[in-house]
């Protein structure tokens, strides 16, 4: 079975393995165990932090993501910090305590488990491993031998060159194409406008267009002279108009207005990263079908619709980003790619 992007995958994480190499890779070799009898160091271990949606960002490439599991001892300090990555990801957690020293056993739960999923579900074609250790050549070599399509993705200095041999791709973790880029901020920021307002909210009114008889019979009511019995009772007359505006703004509240710009960058960051993806999956290829484009974002974030952003079709929505892609309309069938910079 070789990999498609219909086919489904399966991503097993050994956590505890990818941040401890990651540590090493950023700090020097045996810096995490060191730092953590000493006391991690905030900024150290924010320097050397995961980019979990990188790594199933990339496995999203190989088709739908089925099953997303990752093993670690999640009590542990430097492993919570990663719980928003976590649950916005849906990952599957499984809690491993050491059982001596610093060995949790993940490699042997992990690989028994992909076994046994394998086992009942046929319909995965690719089978996604985030982690170096050489513990899971046997794992990568039995998968290869159920017809599966193996991937690794480990950290530079810490994976098993067996492992890469027994994997049919091995990809480290600083070359995965989703990783955040210097300048991104600022670029998303000028590249996310929201799709012009149509028309006026319900209960707006044009200025200078007529009053409907409603409103001048409200407009009326307060102008008229109050009667002898409003007259007897001594009510403090306040400064300010008596009637609040019944009719909100077009635009909303600045809540609403922050919330929509905010779904905007998300929606460009997702588009610039599915787009680096890839293209890093088919360098060759200068333009990308613009329904490739699509389902990959989907794959990668399945909240994504550009109706929800406020535009007709998918192609009003990349050509809204027009400063950072472009979209080539001159054949039947709509191309899209990054332009040159970005």
């Amino acid at each position: 079975m070789t990999n498609s992007s219909d086919s489904a995958v399966a991503v097993y994480l050994d956590f505890d393995n990818i941040v401890i190499s990651r540590y090493d890779q950023v700090h020097g070799k045996q810096s995490f165990w060191k730092d953590r009898d000493a006391g991690f160091d905030e900024a150290k271990l924010r320097q050397a932090e995961i980019d979990v949606h990188a790594i199933l960002d990339y496995a999203s490439s190989f088709g739908r993501l089925a099953l997303t599991r990752a093993y670690a001892d999640w009590s542990m300090p430097f492993n919570v910090r990663y719980k928003k990555q976590l649950v916005d990801r849906a990952i599957d957690l499984v809690q491993l305590f050491p059982a001596s020293g610093s060995k949790n056993g993940a490699d042997i739960r992990l690989a028994v488990d992909a076994l046994e999923d394998m086992g009942r579900m046929p319909q995965v074609g690719t089978v996604v491993l985030a982690a170096g250790d050489s513990d899971y050549i046997p794992l990568a070599q039995r998968l290869k031998r159920m017809g599966r399509y193996v991937v690794a993705v480990g950290v530079a200095g810490a994976t098993s060159r067996s492992l890469a041999a027994a994997c049919d791709e091995l990809l480290t973790y600083d070359n995965l194409p989703g990783l955040t880029q210097n300048g991104d901020d600022e670029e998303v920021e000028q590249a996310s406008p929201r799709a012009p307002r149509k028309s006026a909210r319900r209960g707006t009114r044009k200025s200078g267009s007529p009053k409907t008889e409603a409103e001048t019979e409200v407009e009326a009511s307060t102008d008229a002279e109050p009667s002898k019995a409003t007259r007897s009772i001594e009510i403090p007359v306040s400064t300010e108009p008596r009637l609040q505006p019944i009719f909100v703004p077009a635009g909303g509240s600045q809540d609403d207005e922050d919330d929509e710009q905010a779904l905007a960058r998300q929606a460009t960051r997702l588009l610039l990263r599915a787009l680096r993806l890839l293209g890093e999956k088919d360098p060759e290829e200068e333009w990308t079908h613009s329904g490739t484009v699509k389902s990959q974002m989907k794959r990668m974030d399945s909240s994504f619709n550009e109706k929800e952003l406020g535009f007709k079709t998918f192609t009003d929505f990349l050509k809204s980003r027009n400063s950072v892609v472009e979209v080539d309309e001159d054949n039947q069938t709509r191309k899209v790619r990054l332009r040159p910079g970005h």
